[in-house]
């Protein structure tokens, strides 16, 4: 997806993030721990300014302020934090920027918090009572994401070990599929894109019924196990 399509996608899942913040913001925020939702924009709003700085500064080493808890100035906070980030973003995508994984660059960012932002407006909506739906096109990025950054990067910082065998995702909607670990897949995980992506990140369980598993179950869920996501 190019840098244009990124940035409006964007904007679109921080807008839908901050139409959260006019509820209730002591609601709880089932998959993130005991945060609530006014936990869940701090961290949001916090990580627009920690990877803007990551670009305009070079580094990872920002500490954001908490944000205010008075809920005006909360939703204030959380739009300038959405417009810095857009505005530093705005930018060459091959533009040298700190990150956390290769690509070193704007690039990475423009996709990093366009998912990461994607994944936290369904768990604000979530929170509320009414999760919207996911933007197809992110959901693909997303599901790829998972395996091209974030398992290796689970497994370089020793949190996990390298999958033993291969585990292949297929997308009922759209046939798009995804193979992770080594040789032939032993089992396959079929849903759509946005369940499977769900399902990585831990926002859906892998017993729902959005899901069919083929093959050795047992071990393509110790392939999900990674843990594949931080």
């Amino acid at each position: 997806m190019d840098s244009a399509s990124l940035l409006l996608r964007l904007r679109r899942e921080l807008d839908g993030f901050r139409a959260c913040l006019d509820g209730d913001l002591t609601a709880r925020v089932e998959h993130c721990g005991d945060w609530t939702l006014y936990d869940l924009a701090n961290h949001l709003g916090g990580g627009n300014l920690w990877a803007a700085t990551a670009v305009t500064e070079g580094h990872g080493g920002l500490e954001p302020a908490a944000a205010p808890r008075e809920p005006a100035a909360l939703g204030r906070w959380f739009d300038g934090t959405s417009e810095t980030l857009l505005t530093v973003l705005d930018a060459d995508p091959s533009g040298a920027a700190w990150t956390f994984w290769p690509p070193h660059t704007v690039g990475f960012w423009q996709r990093r918090r366009c998912l990461e932002t994607l994944v936290h407006r369904w768990d604000a909506e979530h929170a509320l009572g009414a999760p919207g739906p996911l933007d197809a096109d992110l959901v693909h990025d997303g599901v790829s994401e998972v395996f091209d950054t974030m398992a290796p990067r689970q497994i370089a910082r020793g949190r996990a070990v390298p999958p033993q065998v291969a585990l292949r995702l297929e997308a009922t909607d759209t046939g798009a599929t995804w193979t992770h670990g080594p040789g032939t897949p032993v089992a396959v995980l079929t849903g759509t894109a946005e369940s499977l992506l769900l399902t990585l990140w831990g926002r859906l369980p892998r017993t729902d019924d959005a899901l069919t598993w083929e093959g050795d179950r047992h071990a393509g869920e110790r392939v999900l196990d990674g843990p594949l996501v931080p």
